[in-house]
């Protein structure tokens, strides 16, 4: 039986959103995805584990022309992103394709000038994962550890490409270790505090060459979101490293 939606919105009312009404629920990490992207119209970007497609809808409201590829693994959500390309009237610019990374990549795909992605964050090993299959899918890793996501997001990369990864803080010494063995040591590490999680944005180099940009405040001291990130989050402001 298929699941209640919502619809929600993100940047404002620039995207509208179907998604789930329980389970995995998009958050603001995408939408912080999405505008560390430095896309630029006629570029092509991979959003890797696009889920309900809120990452690669925020990419193209904010770059009209770029083309979007979203590849998701469970056929619900990857269904729910094409319906929500229709939504927004992007389906000419953005395609999802079901698949499971731990396969490679259609070669059809081709290769791409950035590859944004947000992996489960949790290891298996370590996890409690949700009693709702779908959240547990994308919140805790399960065919592809995060060594496989990695991987294959930086083999869909050209050679002058770059990767932006929303991840645990806790893990970025891990994430860091992983990119460089790949040889996209280029890496500059963004942090979001107060929230223990950071982004990283990896170029290639086979020289670990790691460096901590100025970080982005979230949160006023009131709890609410400050100037910066607001900016971002509802009025599609690029998030700049």
């Amino acid at each position: 039986m298929e699941r209640p939606l919502t619809e929600d919105a993100l940047l404002g009312g620039r995207v509208r959103l179907l998604q789930p009404g329980r389970g995995y629920r998009v958050a603001i990490d995408a939408v912080l995805l999405a505008a560390a992207v430095d896309s630029r119209p006629g570029q092509r970007i991979l959003d890797l584990g696009a889920g309900v497609g809120a990452v690669g809808l925020c990419i193209a409201a904010r770059t009209p022309g770029c083309e979007i590829v979203g590849v998701e693994m469970q056929a619900e959500l990857a269904t729910l992103a094409t319906k929500n390309a229709q939504l927004n009237g992007m389906s000419a610019h953005v395609h999802v394709v079901e698949h499971d990374i731990a396969h490679p990549l259609p070669a059809a795909l081709g290769s791409f000038d950035h590859v944004a992605t947000n992996p489960p964050y949790l290891a298996a090993a370590v996890a409690d994962p949700s009693p709702d299959p779908s959240k547990a899918l994308a919140t805790v890793e399960s065919t592809a550890p995060l060594a496989r996501w990695l991987s294959v997001a930086v083999q869909a990369l050209k050679p002058a490409g770059d990767l932006i990864v929303v991840h645990r803080s806790d893990r970025l010494d891990e994430a860091t270790a992983l990119l460089a063995a790949l040889g996209w040591g280029d890496i500059a590490v963004k942090r979001l505090p107060p929230a223990a999680r950071v982004l990283l944005r990896a170029r290639r180099s086979e020289v670990l060459q790691r460096r901590e940009v100025a970080p982005l405040t979230l949160h006023r001291p009131d709890g609410g979101f400050t100037d910066e990130a607001e900016a971002i989050l509802r009025h599609a402001a690029p998030l700049a490293f």
